[in-house]
């Protein structure tokens, strides 16, 4: 089994291991603390009021149980093929593709709600300026770093990052003593239930939001992907898992709470970030363009972590034989440009949509992205459900254990069945599992095309 996959890996040569510990834990936060936090979570709020902060333990719990599931799996195969080479292996070669296909069309459309959400932010500052040129003057400079080495991408990447967490615990702290400590009385824990109270669109609308938190959440697997260029997998992973899980969960937690603390919720809506909006209703003197700034950079760092990992999953494709050989080719510093280049698609995507419908651009992507995002967790549990049944078969012992991993593999993939059957029935999702199901049956076509070309190529003429 060992060498049957370290074909997989030998294929997927090429790449420089030169990622840090500290970079790999900062890469995978940076993915995850983007737009789903800052902007989504308005989505999330107009679903779920004050008990957002339930919808998102609920998807923060998810995203536990995955990436302990990813982390034994990560621990034992470190490559940048990553969940979608643990599905070729563990599951079969058309789950393989599947999940890579599925995982790169959605984080390549993911890239364009970032991009498109940049565009909104800028406008705070700049009204007068149309948004789509943002998009492409940001999306020009970011493609720039990820063709330089993957040094200097982790480095730019750990920055980006380390100014959200400083940003959010600055949030954190003033926002608390706005609530607990100034003595104001219109801030505090009788907003949870003021208005339409703390679920006014009941356990349904709480449950709807769950969607929203787990789009939130996506990219804290790229951890998995990055493992490939790391400089010791084994001990970055195992350090990266636990790291971004906790300042995941008590970010989340913290801010959404602190967020429906301070105004009611029909306040809360009236802006574009919860973050920037609550700052605006505080009136501190320019906090909100502070916000501003920092949700910009949240955006950018989320962009740039899903052209890193968008990148490395074509790539892996392309040395699988299952995408165009050129697409597998890097550079002498490392970066596979050709890859990289066809990952841009989801930014022209998004500057059409922009130009064309503006005001409905960001939910559009939002939720064409959704399915891809569904598809790879719900097969990342069922390839680890795989993975432990040979590794008890084999008698092996594994390297890295989660407790509960078993268990929460099961769980994970029932609760992602449940959250995208119920995308069918919000009028914000309706087009997701649509779009995902052509999507997918596209891929499963093309598969087989692939294979009979293969087989046929194959063949003593």
């Amino acid at each position: 089994m060992t060498q049957e996959f370290s074909d997989i890996q030998t294929r997927e040569i090429g790449l420089q291991k030169t990622l840090s510990a500290r970079q790999l834990s900062m890469i995978a936060l940076g993915g995850a603390i983007g737009t789903g936090l800052f902007l989504g979570s308005k989505f999330a709020i107009g679903f779920a009021g004050p008990s957002v902060v339930i919808s998102y333990m609920i998807g923060g719990a998810i995203a536990l149980m995955l990436m302990g599931v990813l982390a034994e799996m990560t621990v034992k195969h470190p490559t940048s093929g990553s969940f979608g080479a643990y599905a070729e292996h563990y599951l079969n070669p058309l789950s393989g593709f599947l999940v890579r296909y599925m995982y790169w069309a959605c984080i390549v459309l993911a890239v364009g709600t970032e991009v498109t959400a940049v565009g909104e932010y800028m406008q705070l500052w700049f009204p007068g300026v149309p948004p789509w040129i943002w998009v492409v003057l940001f999306s020009a400079a970011l493609i720039g770093v990820n063709a330089m080495n993957v040094k200097n991408f982790g480095t730019l990447e750990y920055w980006f990052s380390a100014i959200k967490v400083f940003a959010i615990i600055a949030f954190v702290i003033v926002a608390a003593w706005l609530v607990f400590f100034s003595g104001d009385g219109g801030y505090g824990l009788h907003n949870w239930t003021a208005g339409e109270g703390f679920m006014p669109n009941g356990l349904t609308g709480m449950w709807f939001a769950v969607i929203v938190s787990i789009f939130s959440y996506l990219s804290i697997e790229m951890i998995a992907v990055a493992a490939g260029e790391a400089k010791e997998p084994e001990a970055a992973v195992k350090r990266a898992f636990k790291a971004t899980i906790f300042r995941l969960v008590v970010f989340y937690f913290l801010t959404l709470s602190l967020i429906v603390s301070i105004a009611p919720v029909s306040e809360i809506l009236k802006g574009g970030s919860p973050f920037v909006t609550v700052m605006q209703l505080v009136g501190i003197p320019y906090a909100d363009s502070l916000l501003n700034f920092v949700v910009i950079i949240a955006a950018l760092s989320a962009m740039n972590s899903q052209l890193y990992i968008s990148t490395r999953m074509m790539f892996s494709l392309a040395r699988a034989g299952e995408a165009p050989r050129a697409l597998g080719r890097v550079r002498p510093n490392g970066a596979p440009l050709n890859a990289l280049l066809l990952s841009t698609a989801g930014i022209a995507v998004a500057t059409i949509i922009y130009v064309l419908i503006p005001g409905e651009a960001f939910t559009m992507m939002f939720a064409i992205s959704m399915f891809g995002a569904m598809f790879t967790w719900f097969m990342i549990f069922v390839t680890h459900i795989a993975f432990r049944r040979r590794i008890a078969a084999s008698g092996e012992k594994l390297a890295y254990r989660v407790p509960g991993s078993r268990a929460g593999a099961v769980v994970g993939a029932v609760l992602m069945l449940a959250v995208a059957i119920s995308t069918a029935f919000t009028e914000e999702f309706r087009a997701t599992l649509p779009f995902g199901a052509l999507a997918l049956a596209l891929a499963v076509a093309a598969f087989f095309i692939l294979r009979r070309r293969r087989q046929r190529a194959s063949q003593p003429r």
